[in-house]
């Protein structure tokens, strides 16, 4: 069975996602953080490729696509390096990215990458979910790769319901509609939140605003758990060894 798959089928609650962008800090930082953060026992990583031209990202993150770019990583490498631990990490993987690259590279090709590495889901999010179901949903089932939905406080009930119905997996809730690495009430989206509990059937992770202990602890009140993104990044940029601080940031984020 998919990864993403196992574990939710045992655990359904206070699931921390962690967000990172393949190549940043350093080139070949990626395997080492995920090692890390396996090390560390977050539930799931998704792993950025990155683009020129992100659309919901903010600044940090912008900032980690452009020095990932300049650093030399591109999709292929990105593959490669995740081929080296396919073996090892058993940790769900998912892919995060803007379509233009897996376009150019061939969906197929992607697809058929992401099994040979042990990739179990990605969240494309500028794919139009009509463009999906119609020329790529069978390409995704065919080599077992969970395709994952946002949804936004402005989803309509028709479109939470589509989402819900083709879902394989967990639905990525955006807590507001703005760019990553904000800070937000998550509280203040009760109403939204609740809406999601009562209408989808698949578990959902709430992510933006997500930073902290604090705000990570809200989200699970409401959701099945949490993805972090921003923060994380942050935390990968501070002075000293980059293995400690990993661990220090999700001891932080679970008191531990």
């Amino acid at each position: 069975m998919n990864k993403i798959g196992q574990l939710l089928n045992k655990k359904q609650d206070k699931l921390l996602s962690i967000y990172f962008t393949a190549g940043f800090p350093a080139l070949e930082s990626t395997n080492e953080i995920i090692n890390e953060l396996e090390k560390s026992n977050v539930d799931l990583i998704e792993i950025g490729i990155p683009f020129s031209d992100p659309v919901a990202d903010g600044p940090v993150i912008q900032f980690s696509n452009s020095t990932s770019i300049e650093n030399g990583m591109t999709l292929q490498k990105l593959f490669n390096q995740l081929d080296e631990i396919k073996n090892t990490s058993m940790i769900p993987k998912i892919l995060m990215g803007y379509f233009n690259p897996i376009l150019k590279y061939g969906v197929e090709e992607f697809c058929k990458s992401c099994y040979n590495v042990g990739v179990d889901g990605v969240i494309i999010p500028d794919l139009p979910i009509y463009e999906y179901e119609n020329y790529y949903k069978d390409l995704f089932e065919k080599y077992g790769i969970h395709f994952i939905f946002l949804v936004s406080p402005q989803t309509s009930l028709e479109r939470l319901q589509q989402i819900d119905s083709m879902s394989t997996s967990f639905i990525y809730a955006v807590s507001t509609n703005s760019t990553t690495g904000g800070k937000a009430d998550l509280n203040l989206q009760a109403e939204y939140f609740n809406k999601l509990k009562s209408n989808l059937k698949r578990p959902f992770l709430i992510g933006f605003g997500v930073n902290d202990n604090e705000s990570f602890s809200t989200a699970c009140n409401y959701a099945n758990g949490a993805i972090i993104g921003s923060a994380f990044i942050n935390a990968l940029t501070k002075n000293g060894v980059l293995n400690k601080n990993i661990r220090e940031f999700i001891n932080e984020i679970r008191l531990l």
